[in-house]
């Protein structure tokens, strides 16, 4: 019998720690960086959180038949990356967000201009590990392609801006919002797949299976968070709640309702799961963080 998502997650803690362990090293390398910008940086980067998008690296190599270690570079980039868009997401001109995982937000702790450097900072640094420690190098610089393209104008950052350009015109259609969250949400998620494909030197066919999975459970994270937005407990989330009803923002709950939106989640995590049915076993957690994707509470 599978284990539960809830089970497997006793899973996560060994892989969590390779992540932590690298990305402490990877912010201790370069003795020349000012001391205010490595405490601003390890302050974001090295908070704990679920850690989903490395572990989602770690585990699509895995599921190719990879090298998990050979995977780590590409793991700790793009939490690295991630990172640098919650820098910036909380900011006063965006979503100004005063709390992050249970802690004042970086902006909040070090000042508006520190924040932007840290964020900058750890944004550079994902290419720069992605480029001198994924090998071969052909390889490597199709993980830089694939990063940039999922942050960049036609993904994460394009994303953010329709999302604010939606928000300031109070309304908006349920294709719009898929559009914007395919964007904001799931271009990264689907990246962090590919990387880990790339890496195993997986066949296309796998990096299309892979990158279904992705776009399937990017939507589904979404849809949770969403609604965890109106359901969630604010000491539980370590963030604020209730902040997208108040600003109007267009999200899957305004559109259809709690019920209909935990229903289209439930429909997006049935088909990433197809998706992946030709990796037989060493899918199987990949299927269960598809359905802790669904369950999370926070």
């Amino acid at each position: 019998m599978a284990e539960s998502s809830a089970e497997w997650m006793d899973s996560w803690p060994d892989m969590r720690a390779r992540v932590e362990e690298r990305l402490r090293v990877y912010l201790e390398v370069d003795a020349d960086c000012p001391t205010a910008l490595r405490e601003s940086m390890q302050y974001s980067l090295l908070d704990g959180g679920k850690r989903l998008r490395p572990i989602l690296v770690l585990l699509a190599c895995d599921a190719c038949a990879g090298d998990v270690e050979a995977a780590l570079p590409a793991a700790c980039a793009i939490e690295m990356l991630h990172t640098y868009s919650l820098i910036h997401d909380d900011l006063p001109a965006m979503d100004d967000d005063e709390l992050r995982r249970g802690r004042p937000t970086n902006h909040v702790q070090f000042g508006e201009a520190q924040a932007i450097l840290a964020g900058d900072a750890l944004l550079t640094l994902a290419f720069e590990v992605l480029a001198r420690d994924v090998r071969p190098p052909d390889v490597a610089a199709a993980c830089c392609v694939e990063l940039a393209a999922a942050a960049g104008m036609t993904g994460m950052v394009g994303g953010q801006v329709a999302d604010l350009q939606a928000e300031e015109s109070g309304s908006g259609s349920l294709e719009q919002l898929e559009s914007i969250h395919r964007r904001k949400t799931g271009r990264l998620l689907q990246c962090a797949l590919s990387l880990g494909g790339r890496i195993a030197c997986a066949q296309e066919k796998s990096l299309e299976a892979l990158s279904r999975f992705g776009i399937c459970v990017g939507l589904a994270f979404q849809i949770a968070d969403d609604v965890l937005d109106i359901t969630g407990n604010r000491k539980r989330m370590g963030k604020g709640v209730g902040k997208d009803a108040c600003r109007g923002k267009l999200t899957y709950p305004s559109l259809l309702g709690v019920e209909a939106s935990q229903a289209k989640a439930r429909t997006l995590i049935e088909e990433a799961i197809q998706a992946i049915v030709s990796f037989g076993e060493r899918g199987r957690r990949l299927e269960q963080l598809a359905q802790f994707v669904l369950e999370r509470d926070h």
